[in-house]
């Protein structure tokens, strides 16, 4: 019972640890030029809004004939998923990170050069799926009688950029017509 215990408050604890740092760092702002003249701005033509699924078409092609080869010997900068087959990455990538968080792929990449770290959340990204994965490999099967228990990015973020912290209350059922 105190192992359970333990167990349960550690998941918990990692839960509410990732949402936290996930929450400071998306806080976190640039240095600032201090102490130079700002420089005025000219607007940025506008460019076409990024088409995720012309993108992932584009790199299944790059792939085509590699799909069943490991992800690091296919892709540039793979860190987290070594040894998942290639043609599973785009999938992945689409629906286990991208649906999970409401994000498009320019979340965490940069199109024009996807090897390339271009802001902290592709960082935190990987430290919150190795959380999942201990979670998943090591502290949910320390749980007796738990069965098939399974975490991922959908479990805290529903669909939202940051972990939800809170429930929203169910809806509380119609009062009943008085006669």
């Amino acid at each position: 019972m105190k192992t359970i215990r333990r167990t349960r408050t550690l998941i918990l604890t990692l839960a509410c640890l990732a949402a936290g740092l996930y929450a400071y760092a998306d806080q976190q702002t640039p240095p600032s030029s201090a102490g130079t003249a700002p420089v005025p701005s000219q607007p940025a033509p506008a460019k076409p809004p990024f088409d995720q699924e012309k993108a992932l078409q584009e790199i299944r092609k790059q792939i085509a004939g590699r799909e069943n080869e490991p992800a690091e010997a296919v892709f540039k900068n793979i860190q987290i998923l070594k040894g998942v087959p290639a043609g599973r990455i785009p999938l992945l990538m689409e629906k286990g990170f991208s649906e999970s968080l409401g994000v498009n792929c320019t979340f965490c990449h940069n199109p024009a050069d996807w090897t390339a770290e271009p802001n902290h959340h592709l960082p935190i990204a990987r430290q919150m799926w190795n959380m999942t994965q201990e979670i998943n490999k090591r502290l949910l099967p320390a749980i007796s009688d738990l069965k098939n228990a399974q975490v991922n990015c959908t479990t805290c973020h529903r669909g939202q950029k940051k972990p939800a912290l809170n429930l929203t209350p169910p809806p509380q059922p119609a009062p009943a017509p008085s006669h």
